[in-house]
C-alpha cells in the first residue's frame, strides 16, 4: 500500500509540473507602422517589432502586417486566407488599417463604406474559427497646428472602426486616441524623437537624410506597443496574465 502510495504521490506532482498553459497566438494584421522592417528601412520600425517580446512563452506573436497595405489589397493579395486556415480556437487577430484606405489617391483606397465592410469581414472570419478579434484605430501621425495642437489625420476612418467595434461587440483599442495624447504630451518638438527623423549624413540608409512624421523609429515604435500593452491589461484580455513580470 505504501508502495502505491507513492506512485499516486509522484504522478500528482508529476502532472502539476507538467501542466502547461495552452498556448495562444496573437496575429498582427495591418499596414508599415505596425509591420517587420527590412534592414534597408532601418531605423524605421514597426510597433509590432518590439510588441513580441511582452510577453511569456505561452504567447507567440505572429505579424503579418505589410507595408502600404489597406483592408482591401490585404485580402486581394491573399493575405488574410492564410491568417483564416491557420487560426485556432482562442487566438487573436489585432486588425489595424485605415492609414492606407483613407488616401484617396493611393491604389490601396477605400471608401468608407468599404472600409466598414471590410473591417465586418476580418470580424466575421476570425470568430468563424472561434479566434477573437480586436480592433485598432490607426496610431497617429505627427501633425500640429501653428499653435502646437495635434491635429487627427484619419477621424473619419478612426470612428469607422469605433462603431464596427461597438456595432459587432468586438474589443476596441483607440490607439489614435492614446498615441494624439502622448504626442500632445511630448510637443512639436520632443514629438519628433519618436519618428523617422533623420539629418543628412546621420545614417547609411537614408544619406539625404529623412523626416517622416508617420513612421516610427525605435523608441516611437516601443512607445506605441506600450499603448498596446496597456490596452490590453484595460480591456483584460487572458493575454494580460502572460504578459512578462518585471524582475
Amino acid at each position: 500500500m505504501f508502495k502505491n502510495l507513492v506512485t499516486i504521490s509522484f504522478l500528482a506532482v508529476l502532472s502539476v509540473f507538467s501542466k502547461k498553459e495552452d498556448p495562444i497566438k496573437i496575429y498582427l494584421i495591418g499596414d508599415s507602422t505596425m509591420s517587420v522592417k527590412d534592414q534597408r528601412n532601418y531605423p524605421e520600425t514597426g510597433w509590432g517589432m518590439p510588441f513580441v517580446h511582452f510577453f511569456d512563452s505561452t504567447v507567440v506573436v505572429d505579424n503579418r502586417a505589410q507595408n502600404g497595405r489597406s483592408t482591401r489589397t490585404f485580402i486581394d493579395e491573399n493575405r488574410w486566407a492564410p491568417v483564416v486556415e491557420a487560426l485556432k480556437p482562442g487566438d487573436y487577430v489585432f486588425i489595424q488599417f485605415g492609414h492606407n484606405d483613407e488616401i484617396p489617391t493611393k491604389r490601396s483606397a477605400t471608401t468608407p463604406g468599404q472600409f466598414r465592410n471590410y473591417l465586418k469581414r476580418y470580424v466575421a472570419d476570425t470568430r468563424s474559427k472561434r479566434a477573437k478579434p480586436v480592433l485598432l484605430t490607426s496610431v497617429a501621425r505627427r501633425s500640429f497646428d501653428a499653435a502646437g495642437k495635434i491635429v487627427g489625420t484619419h477621424d473619419e476612418y478612426a470612428q469607422i472602426v469605433r462603431d464596427v467595434a461597438r456595432e459587432d461587440n468586438t474589443p476596441l483599442m483607440d490607439i489614435d486616441v492614446k498615441s494624439q495624447k502622448l504626442l500632445q504630451e511630448l510637443g512639436p518638438e520632443k514629438s519628433a524623437l519618436l519618428f523617422n527623423h533623420l539629418k543628412p549624413g546621420e545614417h547609411p540608409n537614408y544619406p539625404e537624410g529623412k523626416v517622416d512624421d508617420t513612421h516610427f523609429n525605435e523608441l516611437g515604435a516601443r512607445l506605441m506597443a506600450q499603448l498596446v500593452l496597456a490596452e490590453i491589461r484595460a480591456l483584460k484580455l487572458d493575454l494580460a496574465a502572460r504578459i512578462k513580470s518585471k524582475k
